[in-house]
């Protein structure tokens, strides 16, 4: 896929160029920017320019590539489109009227040609006859005056740009007519064809304009088609070549006698342009002059001739012209071509009995066919092969072995089908030298002559040659005539039979690898001089012959030879200097080159001065050769020097490097400015004139002036105004305005610098003028009579001058006419008004006088013969226009107290709003008495606040007004920044960050939306910042992550909140700890230089990456692709950039990396590893029999990888010596022997002795093992293994199996220290092993130091200057013997040097923490730590940094007190800790507080950010105790909690209570109970109930209250309802006051489901019982499960349970008539109850008369008569109390009681004295005094009725609820007859067990309800007095009361009466008719 031919991207856009192609995989790319390689061939396919600029426009062009070939893509070119700002020019135009106007547009950098816009006044400017805007920028107008032009790029994202230009008519110029002049000419344009259109353009001017007409003419000939514009355009569509051609417009006047004007131009229509064909093979353009067989044909078409097996590829032709280019490709494969001989034979020569291989290597499509020939005679071939010769694949042919015959020609033929090709060589076979008589043994008689011969025969044509011999003799002696030169001499050697060629002459410097110093040495010369040697250095040198056979051997080397030291001969490198403070430069160096040095360093000069100036150099001597950096101190502020470095040796001093210059700091001036003048001007402004300082006292740059006056005895208080300085005036001049009138100031001037301010100049005194003095204070009138009275004042507070009196004047009010005026002396302040008339209102005004005048007015009203009273408050206090900072009051003027208002007072609670939060003044407005709004200014953004205003007049302040509502101020962004901003190191990548937040008043908006951000950058660098943003407004302290190591930054916060941002903070710095090199060093190389040693050079660590200061290098190596760790070789110093590996293994490959180290540890290896091969030596074998000689022996020289080798053909049964020998370039070395027995009949090895170890030889680490070997078993041994275990139960190890086998002792090395071991030993031979040893006795190592450091667990500030380290020591493992203690090592840390350790030693190896004490402050330390010992010290740990000057408190605040405030506050106040535990400043306090008992999970935490001693602590809980812990923190942290100190709140009102229930609901009662508040808040004193219909009931709606006192009873029955509907209860408790109610409503009535009414019941009546009878009615949606009767007075009572809980099975029930009051005649009904409730009540029974009977008064317990109903609430309206027959049953029926008292007003009052004196000992459980006040409620109006009990009193009417509502039933109690006594109605008896083991089985359902009330515990079993009781089962029934006579039970079967009912004792039965019991 092709680009696009053009491609347009904006400025600053990502840009991705993508290659499309396809083939075959592996597809290669590469791009070409406008023919430049941008890339090389890679697998990405695209190319990626992040952010374009101008300079990327261009052509783009990629070319793929595969094993096919390549092709080159479609260029596309990239346009960037941007716009530049207008280029300035001329901006305005003059023209005189009439004239034409031409407005050039200003010129614009931008691309695409933008859009013109004109607009004139803001408006478009349109074309028209008198205007037109052109196509090339440029306007044309008659009369354009102001205009505005908008310059728009259309097509674009880019920006508009506007510029404004102006164009002036000068009005009164030439008259009509104006002949036409030509403006615009047309222009030359060329255009090709199939464009669009081709324009011509034509603008001319004339008056009048209407009367010109333009003309267009091609060659003379009016053209009338495409006249555009008012004729000023010529457009020509669809441009032909035909319209090509002279093109001229006219203009002229019609009806004008004016000569026309004629312009014009040629237009050029261009054809198609003929292609340029461009053919490229591969991607390469094909050059027909560079290869001819390429011809490019006259169409295009490419030829190539002889096609070659290279001319397969891809091939593209490429058509181009102006238009663009396109391109097609296709791919030429060749696949026949003739063969060719590329490479024939060459002659040979070969000794006979030798192999030869002649060459022939072939090319040719398809392969030619090779054979070989010897004349005529074919060798081989395809199918031709004779012995000895062979056709290899290649088609060479191998001869082996050569005969003597095979000399001759040989001829080698290539063939295919497409020819033949054929070369020939000769082929020399030389004859071998051959013994042809060896020497024969002879035997000779000692003493006499033996000859041996030797015939030997060889080729004659044959000369015998070897390399030459090594020089003897050589020499090297210093030269004496030449400095750096040695003279070498030597001795010719044997030249082997060959003319010598050259010598070669190689050195070793320094004991470094030897290299080739010479290597063209004539062969005459027999010395030479060596010159340009280095000084200080040894040489040594070697020679060696080289003649035609090659190189000889090197000859011994010559002495080693120490050239003298001379001075450095270079300047040290890289000299920078930087100004570190105003008196201090830092300068720093690289030593001279190494070559340079000429000797070892001893050390540098520094020499500098002062820069340009005639002054001495000073000198500092450096006596370290390793310290590259000096700081200068003790300079000049502010001065530029001149720094120069020199190295010196111990020959002298080097040159000096270049100098250098380099500026102190900027410092404050240390003179004040000079001729300081200062005078007033006036009341408020003072005139300061001075002289500048001289330049070389203000230390820096000069940034202005601080003008300086302040008040005697208030010298903080400084008013100071900054003026800028001025170079030009010698005379400086400044004014400060805004000071107090008529007071005394000193004054002074001072020059600051960027550092900070000069001194002052000396004070001088002045005073301001004289001036008019302000209102005179506290007016006030007393004496007031008909026509006279006193008027009084003091002093004005603002004098502004000497008073000379004041004028007092008094007018009638609105009356000037009648004013009289007075002048007074300055010492009075009273005068007596007369001669007033009464009663009249008077304006008096009294304003006290200067020299300057008088002052302003202070004025009042008041009426003769009527005194002044306090004024009344204000009224109707509205608030508008809230903003962040202020609000406008309008309000209503209150009674002015017959007198003028002279002050409005605004006052305000601020923050929290409440009855009883502080009133603080806000806001005064004087003397404004007709104000009727005032706007209150300075108020806190985003604050709660109330108002309330006083107006003051001269009596006093009146009353405060009503509150206003309560408002919050608008937010606003923070005020101030954070304060206290401090930066500490935090690690090597982070910075901690700390500061106080802001305190809650500044937040000035939403505390949720407060935050922080931090901005971060590198201190010095002008690139961008980066920020966080911390949104939690109490956040104090922020890490800033993912730093750069050993980097210093600049950091500032500033606050933020929904609005905005607040100012930044001053910027703090700080530096990231030291870490590790993140990089290798660079340009790290190896070089072999032995067998055993390689030689590495590296460079710096790029400065970046060093992350400190780099302490030494390691070079880290091991053999490639092994398996162990690598090995390390250290280099100290940051000075040696190389180091020689040695004792490696010979010809092994090693990776190689090298590391840079500070004194944090090792950086990272250098990336990717050097590979380098130790040098190869040759090995030698030689093997023989063991008791031949050394001449039968077998030589074998093997290759220097060659590591095994197997000996073929020797003899059984004998014995072998081998003997391996190895050669290096130095020569061969010691043999290496081992006996081999080639035997069948070996066996494997006995074991060895018990290995012993000689305890002198024990060590540490390691132990000497020796033993005697045992039996070899005839094979011998090759080596011996070594085990070892650890005591006391560790396993055996294999220490080395390789001990070899001629030595019978060994070093068990790597071993533990202090450890007991045991070892053992086993053979090996080439059987097998033999069995292991006896085991040796055990040894134990000796100690040794300790190899690991204890672990610093912590390191924290203890003071300012101390510190407590916390550490873990190392395991016992790595002790390596008795721990005696530890040593703890510091230092102080600094940015460019290392300083040395102070050590800290701690003689107890269980201790664990150290302080080290009197540390400097505001420093930063290095700690390291470590164990020893009694052998010596272990390695240090890992540094930990601490910064010393910060410390958290040490102690807590002191004299911590709470106070109770208010019910939801406690004031805590307390001193701060000590002032020697403080720790620095401290910034704040933690207040911790918590409910008692309930840490973890109340407590709070108030943080004060302000050192205040004591806090407020709001919404708690009421009467809740609390405890309080404060602790101080300062910048360092928090410091400990005081001890928790006690408080308590006050009472409050208690929550609402927690539930309601209802029970037992029927048609007209409820039972209603409740649960307590779940925060009392106080001590419960009662509740309050309050219910009411939700609408009236039969028109009225009636609320009824009643007041339970106490915390019980939480229940209540309510029995005064209507049937039917829906009533309201709320429940509210009281501590002091009333809490929230909590409400429910509930509906009376049976509910959905419940039984429907019982039969009628009728009544049959036996002695003095009587039974109820009824029928079942509908049972609902339930069974039912029991039956309810109540009973009422017939008199209108209200219904009351009587009996409850009768079975279901039951319709009858009977009970005694004594329960009946005498003479009340009562109504019975019958409700049924299933689970959804009670039913709908029975028709009424037939009303029923009691008896008289006595009752004794039998008490009951709680627990006899209080049980649970199905709701689980006592069936007694009461709860909590014990009740008797006699208080409740007979008192309720005016037996043994009194008539209650008459009603007093408004409520009844109910006492019974004598229930309480008799029955004494009953306790009370309700209240005892009931109140009611009842009346009926009418729509408009209700009333309450309260019902208040109170169980104090020991007096209880279970009667009430029955009567309380009803006043019918007054009357019944006066009828009720005191002292009457009647029989008990019933007695008590137990129930039998068989009926209470029943009722127990059947218990009735029981609905879920709230916790029950606890219950008191029952009091002692009443006694048995014979009578008839009532039974109650326990469980649910309810007793019926048995007949009194003592017969068995009626006849009657429907008769339910309770079993054993006639039983004595039995358990007290539970009346549910609480209005009878």
């Amino acid at each position: 896929m092709e680009p696009p031919q053009t491609q347009v991207h904006l400025e600053g856009n990502r840009l991705v160029l993508t290659c499309m192609a396809e083939g075959s995989w592996p597809l290669e790319f590469k791009w070409i920017y406008n023919g430049t390689e941008l890339t090389h061939f890679s697998l990405e396919y695209r190319y990626l320019i992040p952010s374009l600029d101008r300079s990327h426009a261009g052509h783009y062009r990629c070319i793929v590539r595969n094993r096919v070939g390549a092709i080159l893509q479609c260029s596309t070119e990239v346009q960037v489109a941007y716009m530049g700002g207008f280029v300035e020019a001329e901006r305005s135009q003059t023209v005189s009227q009439g004239e034409g106007a031409l407005i050039q547009a200003p010129r614009i950098h931008s691309f695409p040609r933008p859009q013109i816009t004109w607009f004139r006044d803001g408006r478009k400017i349109p074309s028209s006859s008198r205007i037109v805007c052109d196509s090339v920028l440029n306007t044309h107008d008659t009369a354009i005056c102001g205009d505005q032009i908008s310059l728009n790029i259309a097509g674009s994202d880019l920006a508009d740009t506007t510029v404004f230009l102006h164009l002036k008519v000068n009005v009164g110029g030439p008259a009509d007519p104006i002949a036409p002049s030509i403006i615009v000419s047309p222009k030359n344009t060329s255009v090709t064809v199939g464009r669009n259109e081709a324009i011509m353009e034509c603008v001319a001017n004339a008056r009048p304009l209407v009367k010109m007409s333009i003309t267009w003419r091609k060659d003379g000939v009016v053209v009338n088609t495409g006249i555009r514009d008012f004729g000023r355009r010529l457009v020509i569509s669809l441009p032909a070549v035909s319209d090509s051609g002279y093109y001229e417009c006219e203009a002229s006047l019609r009806s004008s006698s004016v000569p026309s004007v004629a312009a014009g131009a040629f237009l050029h229509v261009l054809g198609t342009p003929q292609p340029d064909i461009v053919w490229y093979k591969d991607a390469v353009p094909i050059s027909p002059v560079k290869i001819p067989r390429y011809r490019v044909l006259v169409g295009g078409s490419l030829q190539i001739n002889g096609l070659l097996p290279d001319d397969t590829g891809m091939f593209q032709c490429f058509a181009r012209n102006l238009a663009g280019e396109i391109q097609t490709n296709t791919y030429l494969a060749v696949t026949s071509i003739a063969p060719n001989i590329t490479a024939g034979p060459a002659d040979s020569a070969v000794i006979d009995g030798m192999s030869v291989i002649l060459h022939c290597e072939t090319s040719g499509a398809p392969r030619p066919a090779i054979t070989w020939q010897k004349g005529e005679r074919v060798l081989a071939s395809g199918s031709v092969q004779l012995p000895r010769f062979t056709l290899l694949e290649s088609g060479s042919l191998l001869i082996s072995p050569s005969h003597l015959s095979d000399a001759g020609t040989y001829t080698c033929m290539a063939s295919n089908s497409r020819g033949i090709d054929e070369a020939s060589s000769d082929l020399v076979v030389w004859a071998r030298t051959r013994i042809t008589k060896p020497p024969q043994d002879q035997s000779v008689i000692k003493g006499t002559k033996a000859v041996m011969t030797c015939g030997v025969t060889h080729d004659p044509s044959v000369t015998v040659r070897q390399l030459p011999h090594a020089p003897e003799n050589p020499i090297a002696v210093l030269s004496t005539t030449e400095k750096r030169a040695i003279n070498l001499t030597w001795a010719q050697a044997f030249d082997g039979n060959s003319p010598l060629i050259r010598y070669i002459l190689e050195v070793s410097e320094n004991n470094a690898p030897w290299t080739v110093l010479l290597a063209n040495i004539e062969p005459e010369s027999t010395g030479v001089t060596v010159s340009g040697l280095i000084p200080a250095r040894s040489y040594q040198f070697r020679l060696c012959a080289v003649n035609d056979v090659g190189r000889g051997q090197f000859s011994k080397e010559t002495d080693r030879l120490t050239l003298p030291e001379e001075p450095p001969s270079a300047p040290p490198q890289t000299v920078i200097a930087s100004g570190r403070t105003n008196q201090s430069i830092m300068i720093q160096w690289q030593p001279p080159p190494e070559t340079h040095q000429n000797g070892p360093l001893q050390g540098y000069i520094i020499r500098y001065c002062l820069s340009g100036l005639p002054v001495d150099c000073q000198m500092k001597n450096i006596t370290n050769p390793d310290q590259t950096s000096l700081l200068l101190e003790d300079l000049i502020i502010w001065t530029n020097y001149e720094i120069e470095v020199a190295a010196y040796n111990g020959a002298g001093r080097g040159t000096y490097s270049h100098k250098v210059t380099e500026w102190t700091l900027q410092g404050v001036p240390t003179v004040p400015p000079g001729n300081v003048q200062a005078e007033a001007v006036n009341s408020t402004t003072v005139r300061f004139t001075w002289s500048a300082p001289s330049p070389q006292f203000i230390n820096g740059i000069n940034q202005g002036y601080k003008l300086l006056a302040w008040e005697q005895n208030r010298a903080n208080e400084v008013t100071v105004v900054t003026v800028r300085p001025n170079f030009q005036d010698s005379v400086h001049v400044g004014y400060i305005s805004g000071l107090k009138r008529f007071t005394e100031y000193y004054s002074s001037v001072l020059c600051f610098t960027t550092p900070g301010d000069g001194p002052r100049s000396p004070p001088q005194r002045l005073r301001t003028h004289e001036d008019t003095p302000g209102p005179v204070g506290h007016l006030s009138f007393t004496d007031i009579l008909d026509t006279s009275l006193k008027v009084s004042w003091k002093e004005p507070q603002e004098k502004n001058g000497l008073l000379t009196g004041y004028r007092i004047s008094w007018e009638e009010f609105n009356r000037t006419n009648t004013r009289v005026t007075h002048y007074l002396p300055n010492l009075t302040q009273e005068y007596k008004v007369t001669g007033l008339t009464a009663l009249t209102t008077y304006t008096i005004q009294v304003a006290a006088m200067t020299s300057k005048g008088q002052g302003l007015l202070s004025a009042s009203t008041i009426s003769s013969g009527v005194p002044p009273e306090l004024p009344g408050p204000p009224t109707n206090l509205a608030i508008s226009n809230i903003g962040p900072r202020s609000v406008t009051l309008q309000f209503k003027p209150g009674y002015d107290g017959k007198t003028s208002i002279s002050r409005w007072q605004v006052e305000a609670q601020i923050g929290i709003i409440g009855e009883n939060e502080e009133w603080l003044i806000v806001h005064q407005l004087t003397n404004e008495p007709d104000a009727r709004s005032l706007e209150v200014l300075d108020l806190n953004p985003y604050t709660f606040y109330r108002f309330r205003m006083r107006q003051v007049n001269i009596v006093g302040t009146s009353p405060p007004s009503q509150p206003s509502r309560k408002i919050q101020t608008l937010q606003a962004p923070p005020d101030i920044f954070p304060a206290n901003v401090t930066l500490r190191t935090a690690s090597e990548t982070s910075l901690w960050l700390r500061w106080v937040p802001l305190p809650e008043w500044e937040y000035n908006g939403n505390p949720d939306l407060v935050g922080y951000r931090v901005q971060y950058s590198k201190a010095g660098s002008k690139g961008g910042s980066l920020s966080h943003v911390i949104m939690d407004r109490l956040e104090r302290e922020f890490t800033i992550e993912d730093l750069e190591e050993w980097m210093e930054y600049e950091v500032k916060v500033q606050a933020l909140n929904g609005i905005g941002s607040g100012p930044w903070s001053q910027p703090v710095h700080g530096r990231t700890r030291e870490s590790v090199p993140s990089s290798g060093p660079t340009n790290v190389s190896a070089f072999a230089t032995t067998s055993s040693s390689i030689l590495v050079r590296w460079g710096e660590v790029s400065e970046t990456d060093r992350n400190g200061l780099i302490l030494g290098y390691k070079v880290v190596y091991k053999e490639k692709d092994s398996d162990a760790a690598p090995d390390f070789w250290t280099v100290e110093g940051n000075t040696s950039h190389s180091v020689q590996l040695s004792s490696l293994g010979k010809y092994v490959l090693y990776e190689i990396q090298v590391l840079a180290f500070t004194r944090i540890g090792d950086g990272k290896s250098s990336s990717p590893s050097i590979l380098e091969r130790t040098l190869d030596d040759a090995y030698q074998i030689t093997y023989r029999r063991n008791s031949s000689n050394s001449n039968g022996a077998t030589v074998d020289v093997l290759s220097p990888s060659a590591r095994q080798y197997t000996a073929a053909g020797l003899k059984p049964e004998m014995v072998y010596v081998f003997r391996l020998t190895a050669q290096t370039r130095k020569g061969w070395g010691e043999a290496a022997e081992a006996l081999v027995v080639t035997t069948e009949k070996r066996a494997r090895p006995q074991p060895t002795s018990r290995p012993v170890v000689p305890q002198e030889e024990v060590q540490a680490r390691r132990v000497l093992l020796s033993w005697e070997p045992g039996s070899d078993g005839l094979s011998p041994v090759r080596y011996y293994t070594v085990q070892y275990r650890e005591l006391p139960d560790s396993n055996w190890t294999v220490h080395s199996a390789s001990v070899s086998h001629e030595t019978n002792s060994y070093m068990v090395d790597r071993l533990k220290p202090f450890t007991s071991y045991q070892f053992r030993i086993k053979a090996t031979n080439d059987i097998g092993d033999s069995e292991y040893s006896q085991q040796s006795e055990a040894i134990t190592t000796l100690q040794d130091a300790p190899d690991k450091a204890p672990t610093i667990l912590s390191v924290t500030p203890h003071t300012t200057t101390s510190v407590l380290v916390r550490w873990q020591p190392p395991s016992e493992d790595h002790i390596n013997g008795v721990l005696l203690g530890f040593r703890v090592r510091y230092r102080e840390l600094h940015y460019d040097r290392i300083r040395s350790f102070s050590v800290r030693t701690v003689n107890s190896a269980s201790t664990n923490w150290a302080d080290l004490a009197d540390l400097s402050k505001h420093k930063r330390y290095e700690i390291r730590l470590s164990v020893y010992n009694a052998v010596g010290e272990g390695p240090s740990s890992a540094p930990q940094e601490v910064f010393v000057g910060e410390a958290v408190p040490t102690a807590p605040p002191q004299t911590v007190v709470v106070q109770s405030s208010t019910a939801t506050q406690l004031d805590v106040t307390w001193d701060p800790p000590p002032l020697d535990a403080q720790n620095g400043d401290i910034q704040g306090y933690k207040i911790y507080f918590w409910e008692f008992q309930l840490q973890n999970e109340t407590e709070r935490l108030r943080t004060l950010f302000l050192p205040e001693l004591g806090v407020k602590l709001k919404n708690l809980t009421g009467y809740t105790t609390y405890m309080i812990s404060v602790a101080a923190f300062n910048a360092a942290g928090d410091g400990p909690r005081s001890l928790p100190t006690r408080g308590r709140t006050q009472q409050a009102a208690p929550s609402a209570p927690s539930f309601i229930h209802f029970s037992e609901l029927t048609t007209t009662s409820v039972n209603v109970s409740w649960g307590e508040p779940k925060q009392a808040n106080g001590i419960i004193e009662g509740y309050r109930l309050v219910y009411e219909p939700c609408t009236p009931v039969d028109g009225v709606s009636k609320i009824v209250t009643v007041d339970v006192k106490g915390s019980a009873p939480l229940w209540m029955k309510i029995k005064d309802l209507a049937d039917g509907v829906t009533y309201n209860f709320r429940i509210r408790a009281k501590t002091l006051t009333y809490g929230p109610e909590v409400e429910a409503n509930i509906t009376t009535g049976p509910g959905e489901g419940a039984p429907g009414p019982p039969g009628e019941p009728f009544i049959s009546r036996y002695g003095t019982a009587l039974t109820l009878h009824w029928t079942s009615g509908d049972q609902g949606r339930a069974p039912i499960t029991r039956y309810v009767i109540e009973a009422r007075p017939s008199d209108e009572g209200l219904w009351d349970i009587l009996i409850k809980d009768i079975p279901k099975e039951v319709t009858s029930y009977t009970l005694n008539l004594d329960m009946l009051r005498e003479g009340v005649t009562y109504d019975f009904r019958v409700i049924a109850v299933n689970d959804y409730g009670y039913g709908s009540p029975s028709a009424p029974s037939p009303s029923i008369s009691g008896n008289h009977s006595n009752c004794t008064a039998l008490p009951l317990t709680h627990g006899e008569m209080v049980r649970l109903d199905e709701g689980r609430f006592p069936a007694l309206e009461l709860n909590n109390r014990r009740l008797s027959v006699k208080n409740s049953f007979c008192r309720k029926n005016g037996i043994y009681t009194r008539s209650p008292p008459r009603p007093s007003p408004g409520s009844l009052h109910y006492s019974d004295e004598d229930v309480s004196t008799k029955y004494n000992d009953l306790i009370p459980a309700e209240s005892s005094s009931l109140t009611e006040k009842p009346s009926e409620i009418s729509d408009s109006q209700g009333s309450d009725s309260e019902y208040e009990m109170d169980q104090s009193r020991q007096k209880t009417h279970s009667f009430v609820n029955h009567y309380i509502s009803d006043p019918t039933y007054y009357n019944s109690w006066r009828r009720q007859q005191k002292g009457v006594s009647r029989p008990p109605a019933y007695g008590y008896s137990q129930p039998e067990p068989l009926v209470e083991q029943e009722s127990r089985q059947h218990p009735p359902p029981v609905p879920p309800l709230p916790p029950l009330i606890p219950q008191s515990a029952p009091s002692p079993q009443p006694q048995c007095q014979g009578q008839a009781t009532l039974f109650r089962p326990k469980g649910s029934r309810t007793p019926t009361p048995s007949l009194l006579s003592s017969e068995p039970p009626s006849q009657h079967s429907t008769l339910y009466r309770p079993p054993s009912s006639l039983g004595c004792a039995a358990q007290a039965p539970t009346a549910g008719f609480s209005s009878f019991v």
